[in-house]
């Protein structure tokens, strides 16, 4: 007569289970404003694509703050949560500008290479980020993927000022020097982190969001 000494195993959560966390909610909706982005790249309206690219972060800083304050996560939550900021990340922060660079560039092969590093950097420093961590606790090693969106965004206020081959030039030069600081061995602080930062990035996403609203009125 056999006893059978094996217990039971927990089962696994549902997938969907996880989408009702409010922090992967946020994640979703910057994963929206980032499928609009590259939506509007493709076709051109580079002004919406601006204000999805900004929202986008808006919202990927969101989440954090709102898993840092919810009470009750489990590890799970936690662990899926910090999974689907990556993968979301890599589409926001890699494809995103590679798509936008492309496009801009009227989809030349010389595009093709810069949205190439562009992608790779990004690929790179979030496997980094993933596998090391914050340098210190506190400081990321190379510049963050958000700053890129950011500073992109920015840089395209000069668009309607210069020429279309003039701006291709330096929209080029601007996002492979990103890439390159990206996956540099610079440390930068963490931005999201800090209250005061995230009233800026508010007035900056509305300030963004107005002008280039208006730009498409």
């Amino acid at each position: 007569m056999s006893t059978n000494t094996e217990q039971p195993q927990a089962s696994q959560p549902t997938i969907l289970s996880f989408v009702k966390d409010l922090p992967n909610i946020c994640s979703l909706a910057g994963l929206a404003c980032t499928v609009l982005a590259i939506y509007f790249s493709i076709i051109g309206i580079y002004y919406a694509a601006m204000i999805g690219m900004v929202w986008a972060v808006a919202f990927d800083w969101a989440d954090g703050l709102v898993a840092r304050k919810m009470k009750g996560r489990t590890g799970n939550d936690r662990a899926f949560g910090g999974q689907l900021d990556v993968v979301i990340d890599i589409v926001s922060y890699g494809v995103t500008p590679a798509i936008l660079l492309m496009s801009y560039g009227q989809f030349e092969p010389i595009f093709l290479i810069g949205a190439f590093f562009i992608l790779a950097a990004s690929a790179i420093r979030l496997s980094y980020f993933s596998t090391f961590g914050l340098a210190g606790g506190s400081k990321y090693t190379g510049l963050a993927l958000d700053n890129n969106s950011l500073i992109l965004v920015f840089v395209f206020l000069f668009e309607s000022v210069l020429s279309h081959s003039l701006f291709s030039a330096l929209f080029y030069v601007v996002a492979l020097g990103l890439a390159a600081l990206n996956v540099s061995e610079i440390k930068t602080p963490k931005l999201s982190g800090n209250p005061l930062n995230v009233y800026i990035l508010a007035a900056y996403t509305l300030a963004i969001t107005g002008f280039y609203a208006w730009k498409l009125l």
